[in-house]
């Protein structure tokens, strides 16, 4: 028997994804994503997550905050229908939402992405009726029900590298009537069963494209990706895979970022303080250069970041006592940034000269007057990644 809490509480649903509906979904692709929009109840698949408090823990981090139906309905259901995302696990641990705590730091491991980026990367990759389609990053499953809601069950296949994680997502999407094909895996191997695909759209960062994804699409097919990195630059390729097994495309305009795959996370690279060690014999040198493409919020230090961490893709950010450093532990090789007005005073140890990389790459962006991406293709081929622009010297993703 269905109370009247309930039935207010689907009816209140409805209403709110009717007006999510209107907010992220634009004319120009009305004609199918707005039923969807409308149709797949959000709240469904996110059941507890966590909020950040307005104000950090008394340790200076984020304080998450626990939301679900128990604790505050009414807080809970706006929420999932509020254009955010909403995360739902943080440093791999699985919670137990009946008992949900607090959590002082972390980092977000998994979530339900807002709904307009879900929309975003599904219209981008260029989604079509007949395509056969595999979602990297199964998540909580509502972008996997928006597009069975859209081109059929039958169209999906969808993976998820945490078993706890697909187990909530499944038992949504199958309650719901979405039939889509589930699998526990490691999407960075694709899903040969399934394979050729048509289209494959990744809900995670990779560092590299992984070469199965390429195996695993018929030629003149797409694969749709946001390329990432240890300095937390982001960049987002189309690429075209061929017949001969290559593949090529333009990076497209605006910054979105996920969450790395898990196998291709940074490592912990150890206590900071013996890192700088290595530089007691280190000379200074002033650069003209800010530390804003390193440290600022902005789409163009976004990808700023990552055209640089492509010429250090091993190199991390850290911050010891205040002054921030990069760290490259496959190389033992070290950078402190020291702000000195409106310069930069610099200390370098190890084999590679990680600022002069790094200073090179910002050199070239500039004088190409800072091109965003959207005017960079990403080759892929025998001899490698390739990032080209006809005003900068060509970049290798590793």
């Amino acid at each position: 028997m269905t109370s009247t809490d309930d039935t207010e509480r689907e009816q209140r649903a409805q209403r709110l994804r009717s007006e999510l509906a209107a907010a992220v979904v634009r004319e120009e692709r009305a004609d199918g994503w707005r039923q969807a929009v409308e149709e797949v109840p959000r709240h469904r698949f996110t059941p507890g997550f966590y909020l950040p408090a307005d104000k950090p823990s008394p340790r200076g981090f984020t304080w998450w905050e626990p939301v679900t139906a128990e604790l505050d309905p009414e807080r809970w259901l706006t929420a999932a229908y509020t254009n955010q995302s909403l995360v739902t696990q943080l440093d791999g641990d699985e919670p137990d939402w009946n008992n949900p705590e607090p959590r002082d730091g972390g980092s977000p491991t998994s979530s339900s992405t807002l709904p307009s980026l879900v929309l975003r990367m599904w219209e981008d990759a260029g989604l079509a009726e007949g395509q056969d389609i595999l979602e990297i990053g199964t998540g909580t499953g509502y972008s996997t029900a928006l597009a069975c809601e859209r081109y059929g069950s039958d169209a999906i296949t969808s993976l998820e590298v945490d078993n706890h994680r697909l187990e909530q997502a499944a038992d949504a999407l199958y309650g719901l009537g979405y039939t889509p094909d589930l699998a526990v895996a490691d999407g960075l191997y694709g899903y040969w069963p399934s394979a050729p695909f048509d289209r494959i759209v990744a809900a995670c960062s990779v560092r590299t494209v992984p070469q199965a994804w390429i195996a695993q699409t018929r030629p003149g097919g797409k694969i749709l990706t946001t390329l990432g990195g240890w300095q937390f630059g982001f960049g987002r390729a189309l690429l075209t895979v061929h017949e001969d097994g290559t593949a090529d495309g333009p990076l497209l305009p605006g910054t979105v970022s996920f969450m790395l795959a898990r196998p291709h996370q940074a490592p912990a690279f150890g206590n900071p303080t013996h890192w700088t060690s290595l530089l007691a014999d280190a000379p200074p040198t002033t650069t003209g250069h800010t530390l804003d493409w390193l440290t600022a919020a902005t789409e163009q230090a976004f990808f700023t970041r990552f055209l640089i961490q492509s010429a250090t893709p091993t190199t991390q950010t850290a911050t010891v006592d205040g002054t921030t450093c990069l760290i490259d532990i496959t190389t033992g090789s070290l950078a402190e940034l020291t702000p000195d007005g409106d310069r930069l005073r610099v200390r370098q140890a190890g084999p590679v000269r990680l600022w002069d990389r790094a200073a090179e790459v910002l050199d070239a962006h500039t004088a190409a007057g800072h091109p965003g991406p959207e005017t960079f293709r990403l080759t892929i081929d025998a001899a490698g990644q390739h990032l080209h622009h006809p005003d900068m010297p060509t970049l290798s993703l590793e």
